[in-house]
């Protein structure tokens, strides 16, 4: 063939020499492959074609059976250089020695001018420094021609018989994908169009693969996803580097479901090497994603309700656990979210009115907001927390508590909230009260899973609240319950100046203890004496509080019969050990005498300290029962602890109570308290014991300041348990408001008697009042010659009212009867009942006291007239 020259050149390079400068090619039309001379351009980039892919390499034989030009593809085919394959035997060199023989005889035919076109076996021989020996399958098309001689000749054309398997492997894989993917594939040429679409890409988007050819990014998604997808693709285009699971959101034609694809991407070259686009391989995990946020809501609203469980209802406080609850929901469930709840339940009712209408009034108790405190406004005008309000009877609010089921409620025009439920909080089939979550525009709006979400955790807290409801309500009850077996208002006594406090454990705190069993009295006992009471039951709760209120009736019996400290202690023992027992106090009695087997949750046991003032000697006598000594303040002395002995407390039994007798100072302050005051789990007794001693620093401040300054001062030093604080200043009887004399045992005293009382009763300018003590004191002197023993002794006390009381040494008290008609005697206690406003006896150590006591007369109260009286009685 004389076309092939003679030798080898650079023209047969594999980039078709267009490396080193311009070459034609022939460019793609958009949507045609046929291209006509006219469209030939020149182009300064190499050109593409099959021989890109395929091994094709040329050889010539000259007429004496040896290789004579070697092509550089042949170099590249067989890894021989073309100056030691020219003048070798192709035969002997290429062809296994097996096949040598039938070789020569097909070169001998083809020498002879005959065509001939097989697959030979071939093996590259080895070269000097050991390499070869590579063993290769090849279709030859052997051409004859003709030398410039005329002499005849061949040449040879060489295809990898391998090369051409791989690529019809790769055709048919490329087959598949574009027939057979269930994903989308598409090709996209430089120009970011698509080249070429497989079938299920245009199942999905409709026509045919060929209908999609040359179309753009922005056919198929919207603006600023194509631009976002475009940009994506030129810098793989540009940079080669793949790109692999890039989400892809769009919509498929005719529908308005939102779909989600992940596509890779990546470069896809020529043979050559040369970039002809890139490759677009796309999976729908729509269903998948649609999954993994179902899962993901799923784990977020397992994670609310855990949260929800350890964070609400930590308070027994309505307004702390509705907080709770906005503190889970804001914002993690939502943006803006209220709760309310009827009025008439936080008032302590029971059943609200108006719930069957859902109008009843309500109170916004708590209200969170995580866009910057925005007003919630989606179930009308705003509404402040604390604010008192209703929804109206159409309202979806409304509707939501009447039927005890969540509702929607519409958005406003304009308004910021889009997504709002309405959520009854019911407890133990009971609405208490309705939760409004909301979300603004920009979040998810509500679904139904949210809507069960929603009911969960307000079911969730309207048990709290419920519980802490009934809580309120039972600790308000055992408080009013205790308070009402405390002294009421500000106790009076003469001469003494009195002033107290009562706290409940924790009142400062967001969680109240149960009631405790602490308790104080002041009681007035006749001769203007008083009895100061404290004591403390021990446990806390109803039982506590019940049982101090018998202990403190009780005291107060005790207290009027006028016995002595120890033996009110001693009786009160008894009592409290009855309160343990079924069968009352000698129930206990009996069983003190067996072995004690009694369960130890129903014995109570008390302290208690039990003081007697008289204000005329001011002399106090305490005894105590297991109770915290009282705190004696003289005037410029430090304070002291007396030293009364504890005896045991109250319903242990079997032990006696001492007594101690003080003489207190004019001016002087005494406390008794509870341990409450002086005693917490992080400070010991003896502490609290110091600083309380330490706060009395000033007893001559007015009393009311000394109890708050004590109680400021020891604020850290309680909390736990109830206190009880009393404290009293001494301000003893002056001496003219006493009169005292002592009378002969004869029937002269009654009339001197009658002149004493005179005589000071004017003195004291109580002229209104001397016809009446005249009359009383001569019937009691009378009594005393008559019935008693010793000598007479006459004591007239003015403060508040006038005392006057007749001494004798006789044991003998006496009693009122009821005198017949036809009797001579007998009516002189009736008179002074009638006469005066009280009366009675008690026994002292050398014998009995009979005393009365009249009201002054600027006392408001009426002077009975002594004659009517005495008529009265017939």
């Amino acid at each position: 063939m004389s076309e092939i020259p003679a030798k080898a050149t650079e023209s047969e390079d594999p980039s078709g020499g267009a490396r080193s400068r311009a070459a034609v090619e022939l460019p793609t039309a958009q949507g045609d492959d046929t291209v006509s001379n006219s469209d030939v351009t020149w182009q300064s980039s190499p050109p593409g074609s099959m021989y890109d892919y395929i091994k094709v390499a040329s050889f010539s034989i000259g007429p004496d059976g040896l290789v004579d030009q070697w092509s550089l593809r042949a170099e590249q085919l067989f890894g021989i250089s073309a100056e030691r394959a020219v003048g070798m035997d192709p035969i002997e060199a290429f062809i296994d020695p097996d096949q040598r023989e039938r070789g020569q005889r097909k070169m001998a035919e083809i020498l002879d001018g005959r065509e001939w076109t097989g697959v030979v076996p071939f093996r590259v021989p080895e070269s000097a420094d050991g390499k070869g020996g590579r063993e290769g399958l090849a279709e030859v098309y052997v051409m004859p021609t003709r030398t410039e001689e005329g002499e005849k000749a061949a040449v040879c054309i060489v295809v990898d018989v391998r090369t051409l398997r791989s690529i019809e492997t790769d055709l048919a894989a490329a087959q598949s994908i574009f027939g057979q993917s269930p994903f989308g594939f598409l090709l996209i040429d430089p120009d970011l169009r698509i080249r070429r679409a497989n079938l299920r890409f245009a199942s999905l988007f409709g026509g045919t693969p060929e209908d999609h050819r040359g179309r753009g990014v922005h056919d198929y998604l919207l603006r600023p996803e194509a631009e976002r997808v475009m940009a994506t693709l030129r810098r793989v285009l540009e940079t080669g580097d793949p790109i692999t699971d890039m989400h892809v959101t769009g919509f498929l034609p005719g529908s308005d479901e939102r779909r989600h694809w992940s596509v890779n991407l990546y470069r896809v070259h020529s043979g050559s090497g040369r970039p002809i686009g890139v490759a677009w391989l796309a999976t729908d995990i729509t269903a998948r994603r649609q999954a993994a946020r179902e899962a993901a809501a799923a784990r977020r609203n397992l994670a609310l309700l855990n949260e929800a469980g350890a964070r609400i209802g930590n308070s027994l406080d309505l307004e702390t656990t509705a907080r709770e609850l906005l503190d889970v929901v804001v914002p993690g469930f939502c943006d803006l979210a209220t709760v309310d709840l009827y009025q008439g339940l936080l008032a302590g009712d029971e059943t609200p009115p108006g719930l069957a209408d859902g109008s009843a009034e309500l109170r916004r108790v708590a209200f969170a907001s995580a866009v910057s405190d925005a007003p919630f406004t989606g179930s009308g005008p705003p509404v402040p927390v604390g604010a008192v309000h209703h929804f109206p009877f159409n309202s979806p609010c409304a509707d939501a508590l009447r039927t005890a089921r969540p509702l929607y409620i519409p958005p406003e025009e304009g308004g910021l909230v889009q997504s709002t439920l309405a959520v009854p909080m019911v407890a133990h089939d009971t609405v208490v009260g309705l939760a409004q979550f909301a979300r603004t525009k920009g979040s998810e709006p509500f679904g139904d899973r949210d809507r069960d979400l929603a009911v969960e955790l307000a079911a969730r807290a309207a048990v709290c609240i419920d519980n802490a409801r009934l809580y309120r309500r039972e600790h308000e009850r055992a408080l009013i319950l205790q308070r009402s077996l405390l002294p009421p208002g500000d106790p009076v006594a003469s001469g003494l100046d009195i002033a107290c406090r009562y706290l409940p454990g924790n009142s400062s705190s967001d969680r109240p203890s149960e009631v405790g069993g602490d308790w104080f009295d002041v009681i007035e006992l006749p001769g203007h004496r008083t009895a100061l009471v404290v004591g403390d039951v021990m446990g806390r709760g109803l039982r506590a509080a019940v049982a101090m209120g018998e202990l403190r009736s009780a005291v107060r019996t005790l207290a009027l019969l006028d016995l002595e400290p120890a033996e009110v202690l001693s009786a009160l023992d008894e009592i409290a050990r009855g309160l343990g027992a079924p069968g009352g106090v000698q129930q206990a009695t009996r069983a003190a005498r067996r072995p004690r087997e009694a369960d130890l949750s129903e014995v109570y046991l008390a302290t208690c300290v039990y003081a007697v003032y008289d204000s005329v000697t001011r002399r106090c006598t305490f005894a105590n029962a297991g109770h915290l000594p009282p705190v004696l303040v003289e005037p410029g002395e430090a304070a002291l602890m007396l030293d009364v002995p504890p005896g045991m407390p109250l319903g242990v039994g079997g032990e006696p109570f001492e007594e101690v007798e003080v003489e207190l100072p004019e001016g002087a302050l005494l406390a008794l308290y509870t341990d409450g005051l002086v005693e917490s789990r992080d400070h010991p007794l003896d502490e609290g014991l110091q600083a309380f001693v330490g706060a009395l620093t000033d007893p001559a401040r007015p009393l009311e300041d000394v109890c708050d300054h004590v109680l400021n001062t020891l604020d850290t030093h309680h909390g736990e348990d109830d206190i009880a604080l009393l404290m009293a200043r001494v301000q003893g009887l002056p001496a003219d408001s006493v009169g005292d004399w002592t009378l002969p045992r004869e029937p002269r005293s009654v009339g001197r008697a009658r002149e004493y009382a005179r005589g000071r009763l004017l003195g004291w300018d109580l002229e209104p009042l001397v016809d009446t003590t005249e009359l009383l004191v001569s019937e009691l002197v009378t009594n005393a010659l008559r019935y008693g023993e010793g000598e007479i002794r006459l004591r007239l006390l003015l403060d508040r009212t006038l005392v006057c009381e007749v001494w004798d040494s006789g044991l003998v008290q006496p009693r009122r009867r009821r005198a017949r008609d036809t009797d001579e005697g007998g009516r002189g206690l009736q008179l002074v009942g009638l006469l005066s406003a009280a009366w009675g006896s008690r026994r002292t150590p050398r014998g009995k006291t009979v005393w009365f006591e009249l009201p002054l007369p600027d006392g408001g109260h009426t002077i009975v007239d002594p004659a009517e009286a005495l008529l009265s009685l017939f």
